[in-house]
């Protein structure tokens, strides 16, 4: 099996240190985490015993401020997106939209008996596949179903993810009538070649069509999702989608790189057969246009691969040290517990993780049975839990206060933690991260490495050497 993607730069080279900057990616990229969670969902296990679910969610309820986040799972499309990675459904059949609603219904009222509803719900998102795959009527049924189950916050960011092809105004009168205030919009990619090459065509009036649709709505807030990397982009191409993205005004971009896993999803062996996509180099040059066009619009660079304009409330909680990470990527809600909702999705407390299945077939079954249909799991011990927190530490704030942490855990974090200090000491020769007695930062040199430093306090990731080519 071909290793996974290896870690894609945070943000590009710049000025007069391109030329190292892209020397020290290739000298450190090596194949990695998203840290999402720690530990990474790959380490989660099938022992349902040992995670005890309900003994985790009674955990999660006995500290009752303790605000909710929840994520709901709609993973239908109409057709597949060849480069897409998520656990989606295709399908035309819309009456699978009346089941799937049926079965989430079934969840949260199972959830709903073990959940202290008193708890305020912060958080909600809506993701897919294609949530918009849902008639307006159903997400109507499912928005009242949540709010006859939960107590939302006043100031409860409530989000959803759009394709531009596929939503109508009726469903968005009724997602704002719901509380959606944030949407997120598929884009991509705006040249029509590279469109075709990863069988998603949408024109720039669709695109403008949803979001002032969305506006007039009274869904104000704008984020757009751009992949690079794909088949047929080049530099030049990805220049000109940032140029047209930036019309439509966003408040946020997420910028991922594409990742190539074919033996995964079987889909993407088309780009193989077709010898259509950029080399790596290629690749690494046109995030860099992307950031540099970015930052030049007044973005700033939140980390790994959001920006965000610099009064949005993400680039505040980067500022101000109060970014969050969690299964959806960054967050400015830290301290909520996350539960989730439909086939693959991960819910998330401060002692455990559990996911569940991917198979339709399975979550109907456990359903079926009464039962909360989680699949595997993860329990942290106190040393994951710390471990934790030095991860996010970096992913979040690029730095580490080692004299508090020290305070907090009662002990000398350089003398702990002596080995995965020690692991960095060529990192520091070269100038990408700095530690003493007090704390530990990340230099801007060495942004573009925030996950590999993370790594280095990651005691479950066993390191596979160095990348033969750079795959960003």
């Amino acid at each position: 099996m071909p290793p996974p993607p290896v870690i894609p730069p945070s943000h590009p080279p710049a000025g007069d240190d391109a030329a190292l900057d892209l020397n020290l990616i290739r000298k450190y990229a090596i194949p990695g985490p998203r840290y999402t969670s720690y530990p990474p969902a790959n380490k989660f296990h099938d022992s349902l015993a040992e995670l005890n679910l309900a003994g985790a969610i009674a955990d999660d309820n006995a500290t009752p401020d303790r605000p909710l986040s929840l994520y709901f799972h709609l993973p239908f499309c109409h057709s597949r997106c060849w480069y897409c990675g998520c656990t989606t459904i295709i399908t035309r059949q819309e009456e699978w939209a009346v089941t799937y609603l049926a079965e989430l219904k079934k969840e949260i009222a199972l959830v709903a008996q073990r959940l202290d509803l008193r708890r305020p719900v912060e958080q909600l998102h809506f993701g897919g596949g294609t949530p918009t795959f849902f008639s307006a009527e159903l997400l109507q049924e499912l928005g009242a179903a949540l709010h006859r189950t939960f107590r939302f916050a006043p100031d409860a960011e409530c989000s959803i993810e759009i394709d531009p092809r596929v939503v109508a105004p009726e469903q968005v009168k009724v997602l704002a009538a719901l509380g959606i205030n944030r949407a997120s919009l598929g884009i991509q990619d705006t040249n029509t070649e590279v469109q075709e090459a990863i069988h998603r065509v949408q024109s720039a009036e669709l695109n403008r069509r949803a979001v002032d649709m969305l506006r007039d709505a009274g869904i104000p807030d704008i984020n757009l999702d751009l992949i690079y990397g794909l088949p047929r982009q080049t530099v030049a191409t990805v220049e000109q989608t940032v140029a047209d993205v930036l019309t439509l005004s966003p408040d946020r971009l997420s910028v991922f790189s594409y990742a190539h896993v074919p033996w995964i999803k079987p889909a993407q062996r088309i780009f193989d057969q077709r010898g259509e996509m950029p080399g790596p180099e290629d690749k690494l040059a046109m995030f860099g246009v992307i950031s540099r066009g970015l930052r030049a619009a007044g973005f700033v660079d939140v980390g790994l691969d959001h920006f965000a304009r610099p009064d949005d409330p993400l680039a505040i909680a980067r500022q101000e040290g109060t970014l969050h990470r969690n299964f959806q990527g960054y967050s400015t809600r830290a301290g909520a517990s996350l539960y989730a909702f439909g086939i693959s999705s991960i819910s998330s407390t401060p002692d455990a993780y559990w996911q569940n299945p991917k198979s339709l077939a399975a979550y109907r079954e456990a359903l079926s049975a009464g039962k909360l249909p989680a699949e595997k799991g993860y329990r942290l011990s106190a040393e994951d839990k710390r471990r934790r927190r030095l991860i996010m530490g970096i992913m979040c704030n690029r730095s580490l206060d080692f004299e508090r942490l020290g305070r907090e855990w009662d002990c000398r974090i350089t003398s702990v933690y002596r080995d995965e200090l020690a692991s960095l000491a060529e990192l520091r020769a070269d100038g990408l991260v700095e530690w003493d007695e007090s704390g530990l930062r990340i230099t801007p040199r060495g942004e573009p490495l925030l996950r590999v430093v993370a790594m280095a306090f990651d005691q479950t990731f066993v390191r596979q050497g160095r990348a033969h080519a750079l795959t960003v």
